[in-house]
């Protein structure tokens, strides 16, 4: 008897020391310890449970569905251990399995909002959108002030085309969470879908106030400022957004284009080659250096890029350096006019 009590409180301890490592995200140690109360405890269904969770926030989702798949051996009506093993097939990309799994959570709970709202996510991950809004209102049902539920909502319906419904369900996650930058980001890009640049630099700039390196922020904040005109600042987000990830070539293409429309041309090329050097292929950047040289006529540069542009890309620019204007500095220029004739040649 006495044997059994220490066992039962060291499976207690180890039990307990896992749940705090895990609350102080220390996956791996909590795992650890609830191996520990495992090998003395095996049928417990609560650290099988918990393990999965701490296996879970390692990604290592195969393992933490082995975890929750033995929870259920030992208590088949454990509606969390279906939710998060539902979660865990969603992220190996088994969407089908995982909706199958927080039908058995609700089953077993009907009221538990967070597997409606993962329900929602499946379903959208399986391109059920209106099912998927269904799944969200029943969670909003049960707790009205579930952001996330509001929000997943917005992105069903941003999925099916209805911007305007989006707002509404970004704005009400915002009035119960004004702090999710993420939404205020997302808000932002609708807005900007519909033509909306002063609102939607508005938005990026909520989304900056409570995430100061919120990298996405700060780039489509730019964007926005650039597409608005107001090109000096949309140059100067776009060199914060730089500043927290260099290494993406459309920040560099854009911040090359509010330059050029500022008539920085050498600025400009110097960005649209970052641009290039991490995306050799973007057609787009070879055809803005092409233009940025016309304009300060350097005629064979302006060829040499614009010749590069036409390899990634004949369909779009074929026609377009016939008439567009940005080579009007160079058309009467004969290396120019040699290399239109040509192309007209190779089209035919």
């Amino acid at each position: 008897m006495m044997n059994q009590e220490m066992t039962n409180l060291e499976v207690e301890y180890f039990f307990q020391k896992g749940l705090h490592l895990n609350r102080t995200e220390q996956y791996a140690a909590a795992v650890a310890s609830y191996e520990k109360a495992l090998e003395l405890s095996p049928d417990y269904a609560e650290i099988w449970y918990s393990h999965g969770n701490a296996l879970y926030h390692l990604g290592r989702y195969e393992q933490a569905l082995a975890s929750y798949e033995r929870a259920l051996e030992l208590n088949p009506g454990f509606h969390e251990a279906w939710n998060n093993r539902g979660n865990a097939l969603d992220d190996l990309g088994r969407y089908s399995e995982a909706l199958a799994s927080y039908d058995k959570a609700i089953f077993f709970k009907p009221d538990y909002h967070w597997a409606w709202n993962n329900r929602g996510v499946a379903l959208k991950n399986l391109g059920h959108f209106e099912e998927a809004i269904a799944s969200y209102d029943r969670a909003i049902e049960f707790k009205p002030d579930y952001y996330w539920a509001w929000y997943n909502k917005g992105l069903a319906y941003k999925n099916l085309g209805r911007l305007e419904k989006t707002l509404v369900c970004y704005d009400k996650a915002l009035e119960i969470k004004p702090d999710f930058y993420e939404v205020w980001n997302n808000r932002g890009n609708i807005l900007y879908n519909l033509g909306f640049y002063e609102d939607a630099v508005i938005s990026y700039e909520k989304a900056i106030q409570w995430k100061p390196d919120y990298y996405w922020a700060w780039y489509n904040r730019g964007i926005a400022l650039i597409n608005a005109g107001q090109y000096g600042k949309g140059i100067v987000s776009l060199k914060k957004a730089l500043e927290l990830q260099p290494k993406n070539p459309d920040a560099w293409y854009f911040r090359g284009v509010g330059l050029e429309k500022l008539g920085c041309h050498h600025s400009a090329i110097a960005c649209y080659d970052k641009a290039l050097e991490l995306q050799p292929d973007k057609h787009k950047a070879w055809y803005n250096k092409a233009c940025c040289y016309a304009d300060t006529g350097n005629v064979d540069m302006a060829i040499e890029n614009l010749q590069k542009a036409l390899e990634l890309n004949p369909n779009q620019y074929q026609k377009i350096v016939k008439i567009s204007p940005e080579f009007d500095t160079i058309r009467e220029d004969a290396r120019f006019q040699a290399f239109i004739q040509q192309k007209i040649t190779e089209g035919e």
